[in-house]
């Protein structure tokens, strides 16, 4: 399969989580979550509780694909989100690999330190990487939560990059990467063995 093959709205179902692709009548459930101070704190955009901050960010998940709801399968709640975007074939690639990126994550506050973002991780990693020889992770180098969640999942620090000025400021974001061998062989498949 090649990256152009890749489907970024695929249906995913775990133990505990499944994805589907992200629709707009899920609005309201999303918002509900994400319109806590909390979830985006640490997020370079910290102000993107702010309704209209994520009606825009949701808008652009809508339109670029790749956007997936996370349900919660014991009761059918949306807990959260997450994308597949910047999809790269080696010719594309600096690295000469076929790569997505896995990013825009984020969970209801309730679900942190549950095992969710390490399952709906798995699911996506898995799905991607049958596709795509590497799957990259941007964070906001401030964001120490999500860089240790990538740790602990196996993903590996790569380089830094500059985005452009948010609210005037320097935002600076850390890019990590799992390849294939290398979630063949981490920890989220060792501990789905």
């Amino acid at each position: 399969m090649s990256p152009a093959e890749l489907d970024r709205q695929p249906l995913l179902e775990g133990e505990r989580f499944a994805l589907r692709p992200l629709r707009a009548d899920d609005w309201d459930a999303l918002y509900a979550i994400a319109s806590d101070p909390a979830v985006w704190e640490q997020h370079p955009m910290t102000d993107r509780w702010r309704e209209e901050v994520f009606r825009a960010f949701f808008e652009d998940a809508l339109a670029k694909g790749g956007a997936l709801a996370i349900i919660d399968t014991r009761d059918g709640t949306i807990i959260g989100s997450s994308r597949f975007q910047a999809l790269k074939s080696a010719e594309d690639d600096e690295e000469e690999q076929s790569s997505v990126e896995i990013g825009w994550t984020f969970l209801a506050p309730r679900y942190w330190g549950t095992g969710a973002n390490r399952e709906v991780k798995r699911l996506m990693l898995a799905h991607a990487l049958e596709s795509v020889e590497r799957v990259d992770f941007r964070v906001g180098e401030a964001n120490w939560r999500s860089r240790i969640a990538l740790e602990n999942i196996g993903a590996q620090r790569t380089r830094r990059t500059e985005l452009s000025r948010h609210q005037g400021k320097r935002v600076l974001h850390l890019v990590y990467a799992i390849s294939r061998e290398d979630f063949a062989q981490g920890p989220l498949m060792q501990a789905s063995e």
